[in-house]
């Protein structure tokens, strides 16, 4: 296993992105401290750390839509981690599937599943 203290955080954060494991869709980008990256390892569940709240928090706490980790992988520079996820409903508070629902010109592409008023 990798030594998670040869890892290069920044600020005490690395950047995490989660994609999902059959579809290979990118479904988010978020950051994790190493108490974060301990707890997914721990628990096979996604855990990252919120910068706005200043607080570790599991994905799909307040959802209910779970990531459950199958693989995770680390880049060539030891600064990004990879996850590839189980996604339970969206991974997007916005009630998307994916973080990722608009291209460059904004139109949405992705699909929206479920409503965020009846989630949050």
């Amino acid at each position: 296993m990798i030594d998670l203290d040869d890892l290069k955080y920044d600020n005490g954060l690395i950047q995490a992105i989660a994609q999902d494991n059959d579809t290979k869709e990118v479904l988010m980008s978020a950051f994790m401290n190493r108490e974060a990256l301990e707890k997914t390892i721990e628990t096979g569940i996604a855990h990252y750390w919120s910068r706005s709240r200043a607080r570790l928090w599991r994905k799909g706490e307040s959802s209910g839509h779970m990531q459950t980790v199958k693989a995770i992988y680390i880049d060539c520079d030891q600064d990004a981690v990879l996850l590839m996820v189980e996604q339970e409903g969206g991974a997007c508070h916005t009630g998307y599937r994916s973080c990722f629902y608009r291209n460059i010109e904004g139109d949405i592409v992705g699909e929206k599943v479920f409503d965020p008023e009846d989630v949050y």
